[in-house]
């Protein structure tokens, strides 16, 4: 890859950092406000009636992708007439999607909600209006997608980091106002989680109208491009459906078995692993552009060296916290939550391991969706991934703990990261064994290394919590030499360096001769 474009990936990548830092210590410490004022079953209520539309987000998560995928392509090839065209028919299919998601969410999901989930029946009218807040959240939501796949593809990721930034500081006074507020708690939180997105959506608007000539909505209509996009996200879809409802489902049959307290524990780890693997996103985040765009400029060899690093970083950046939060988790969420729900801490440890299986791969599905040829790979990591739901149900009703469904999440997820391995080869031609080879065994070396070394750390140092902020800055260093020293190859350090030259020692222009 060119200087240029070295430059341009770790300017996006520490603006990324820079709002993934900050919405973190946000959202653990509102996670933590919320909890405390609303309690640990109005906190499962939450979770849990809020998540029913997290299950119809799955579709507004497929259109997502495909937004990105067909602007990103188009701006590879420099279309943007094209570029015009997709984003129009992308806010059509957006509104479609809307309408019909508000048709299943108040028919099916109402329908569920009321009858089918473990309420208290003095909270069952406040778990409706948390419901209808959020439909209205998601909706808000859907409208902002192609607004958001085109900052993406255009690359600001400046201005995305500050609107990120913007929001979560939205959030952190609507935390304040729900501590002194004295209406109900639950369903005042509901609302004001809705009016948070609701403006920054205005502003997405806005900033897209104004920067991006291709962001007009015009009411021209492309059947054969609304067909392919259509067609393409309903692929995306069966993917996204399988997991959102795969995850639902799980923090369903929880809520059947172990009760409100379980399901706020699950809400926790997901609290959790949404701030952890916001390292690994926001990295990834700042390269998938390029992969499209190289994909569509038919540059396989940049491509796959571009697949290979950003597969080794994404797992690196997340094992270097999480080692340490791993082996004192216990201890993190007492000084975090102070009130801490049982099965929390296990429940964190186990999506923590899930996301590192996760992070490895992510960069292989992100090539796989710049094919655009996609059914199969949706289909094959659909079935196993719904195949945790039937395990997990016949293994808690013969009265395990809740903890086996994140234990099979996890064995699920290593069958799917084979699975995915093996597809990518026959589908464009990836180097399998290069990877297996250059990114997976040399990431299981440095997992034992650190987690090694970390681990005779606890041993030897005393319970404390001097030791314990002692020993995670160190585990911390440790992981990072232990990655830098046998962790990369020459290759890959001479890319870091570059990078690193590229993004504070920029070079310098020389005047044209005449």
């Amino acid at each position: 890859m060119s200087a240029e474009s070295n430059k341009r990936l770790a300017k996006n990548t520490l603006f990324m950092y820079m709002r993934m830092l900050i919405t973190m210590i946000v959202s653990l410490y509102t996670s933590r406000v919320v909890l405390n004022t609303l309690g640990a079953d109005n906190f499962g209520i939450y979770n849990l009636v809020g998540g029913i539309v997290t299950f119809f987000a799955s579709l507004n998560t497929a259109m997502t992708n495909a937004t990105q995928r067909f602007l990103n392509y188009e701006l590879g090839l420099g279309n943007t007439e094209q570029m015009k065209k997709t984003f129009s028919t992308s806010m059509t299919a957006h509104i479609s999607l809307a309408l019909l998601l508000l048709l299943l969410a108040e028919s099916v999901g109402l329908w569920f909600v009321n009858t089918q989930l473990r309420i208290p029946a003095d909270r069952i009218a406040a778990a409706n209006w948390v419901y209808q807040f959020s439909i209205l959240t998601f909706m808000v939501n859907i409208i902002r997608v192609p607004y958001n796949a085109s900052i993406i593809a255009y690359e600001r990721m400046s201005f995305y980091a500050y609107l990120s930034i913007v929001e979560v500081t939205l959030k952190l006074a609507a935390v304040y106002l729900l501590v002194i507020s004295k209406w109900d708690k639950l369903i005042y939180y509901s609302a004001l989680m809705f009016a948070v997105p609701l403006l920054c959506n205005i502003i997405y608007r806005g900033y897209c109208r104004r920067k991006f000539d291709t962001c007009v909505y015009t009411s021209c209509w492309d059947k054969k491009l609304y067909f392919r996009m259509i067609g393409f996200s309903g692929w995306s879809m069966v993917g996204g459906a399988t997991t959102i409802g795969t995850q639902q489902g799980g923090n369903i049959l929880i809520n059947i078995f172990s009760g409100l307290t379980a399901n706020a524990a699950f809400g926790i780890s997901n609290q959790v692993s949404s701030a952890i693997y916001g390292f690994v996103s926001n990295f990834q985040l700042a390269f998938n552009p390029q992969i499209m765009k190289l994909y569509a400029q038919k540059a396989t060899d940049t491509l796959n060296k571009l697949v290979l690093r950003t597969s080794l970083f994404s797992f690196y950046l997340l094992l270097i916290i999480a080692v340490p939060l791993i082996l004192n988790m216990d201890t993190v969420l007492q000084l975090w939550l102070k009130n801490v729900p049982e099965y929390t801490a296990a429940f964190c440890t186990l999506m923590i391991l899930f996301n590192l299986i996760d992070a490895i791969q992510a960069p292989l599905w992100i090539a796989i969706y710049a094919t655009g040829n996609i059914k199969w790979h949706a289909l094959g990591v659909g079935i196993l991934t719904l195949l945790t739901l039937p395990i997990a149900w016949v293994l808690l009703k013969a009265g395990m703990s809740p903890t086996v469904f994140f234990v099979i999440r996890c064995a699920v997820n290593l069958i799917i990261a084979v699975f995915r391995t093996v597809y990518i080869k026959h589908a464009m031609g990836f180097p399998s064994g290069q990877y297996l080879r250059e990114v997976v065994l040399r990431a299981g070396v440095v997992l034992c290394c650190a987690g090694g070394m970390a681990y005779l750390l606890k041993t030897y140092l005393p319970a404390s919590l001097s030791s314990f902020l002692f020993e995670t800055a160190l585990s911390c260093a440790l992981t990072i030499l232990i990655i830098y020293a046998i962790g990369t190859s020459k290759a890959d350090k001479r890319y870091l360096h570059e990078m690193i030259r590229s993004r504070f020692h920029p070079p310098r222009k020389t005047p044209d001769t005449p």
